[in-house]
């Protein structure tokens, strides 16, 4: 393979930008485990009573990420962020208000590898909060990352939150509306999908989040991003292929997937984990009314799910011609 490197007469607002994306990839793959080592080395070294007052710390502060978690606006406000979003660029786009009087159930989609839309637009500001002043967004992700020492306070304090049921509700519970949960609908499963012009969501047996906002009477907002596929190349792994068995596997046991991708590196273009260049569109749809109903029935769950289906799809179709999808192309539900 022949390698491409980066001209050296590169601008220092890209190499900035590039340093800024670089950080977000060390901070998810790599910075649970550097804090879990950390943890472990205070702990057989002359330092133990930290670890033992930390541990105390996450004994008091444990339910934390499932009730909103503990946002900073500082580190929302990073110039790093600015810079991230720049990178690709991040675009999120406006379809309809939302009134602020309302709690709303975001729902995101595709997945795509390592979900950079739905951060760069819910966890840094400004982008959701100029666009929809008096909401507050919060991104629910596994619970598995809360339990990482020091790691849990770097992605609460960019406004993330468990993904469990318990958290979701009391997003929703917020009396007087102005809270948003974005619930990345396909999950860990549906980043085994995530190849450049792949269309396919895991959505046909999701309807969690459907029972979710009727219980609390959330309107339902579906949420689709452009370009979120188009971030990284992933080793072919179609459906029945012993990768795919294998990472299927792995997926059940620990909870997430391990998607084998590549794309760019930091000083040339050939191969490395910085993502590519590609601009990322999220656009956000029309509210769903629903009304609260405690103890909904399958076919009333069903029924709103359908709905959801619609919509997205009516999204998709009235956008897919701005951000280069052919015509001919449409959304595959599994």
């Amino acid at each position: 393979m022949k390698v491409q490197f980066a001209p050296i007469n590169v601008p220092l607002k890209r190499r900035i930008q590039t340093v800024a994306v670089l950080q977000w990839i060390f901070s998810f793959l790599l910075l649970a485990e550097f804090c879990c080592g950390f943890f472990v080395l205070l702990i057989l070294g002359n330092f133990w009573f930290l670890a033992v007052l930390y541990l105390l710390w996450l004994y008091l502060d444990w339910e934390t990420p499932c009730v909103g978690g503990r946002r900073s606006q500082w580190v929302r406000s990073w110039t790093l962020w600015k810079y991230f979003r720049e990178y690709f660029p991040i675009h999120l786009i406006k379809t309809s208000e939302l009134n602020p009087n309302h709690n709303y159930l975001l729902g995101f989609h595709p997945h795509g590898v390592l979900v950079a839309g739905a951060f760069g637009n819910f966890c840094t500001d400004p982008p959701f909060k100029n666009l929809f002043p008096g909401l507050t967004p919060y991104l629910h992700i596994m619970p598995i990352w809360f339990g990482c020492p020091f790691f849990r306070e770097y992605i609460m304090s960019a406004g993330m939150v468990s993904a469990s049921k318990e958290s979701v509700s009391h997003v929703l519970s917020n009396e007087g509306g102005g809270h948003a949960s974005v619930i990345v609908i396909g999950g860990a499963e549906e980043s085994l999908n995530a190849h450049p012009g792949s269309l396919t969501l895991n959505i046909l047996k999701r309807k969690g989040f459907i029972k979710m906002a009727l219980k609390h009477g959330a309107h339902l907002v579906p949420v689709f991003s452009f370009g979120e596929n188009e971030l990284f190349k992933q080793v072919a792994n179609p459906k029945g292929s012993w990768l795919r068995n294998v990472q299927e596997k792995l997926q059940k046991i620990m909870g997430f997937a391990l998607p084998l991708f590549h794309a760019r590196g930091v000083f040339q273009y050939s191969f490395g984990l910085i993502p590519y260049r590609q601009p990322i569109h999220t656009v956000v749809g029309s509210p769903i009314p629903v009304k609260q109903n405690l103890n909904p029935t399958t076919e009333e769950i069903d029924q709103l799910h359908a709905l959801y289906l619609q919509k997205l799809k009516k999204l998709f179709e009235e956008h897919k011609s701005n951000y280069g999808i052919p015509a001919h192309r449409s959304l595959i539900f599994e």
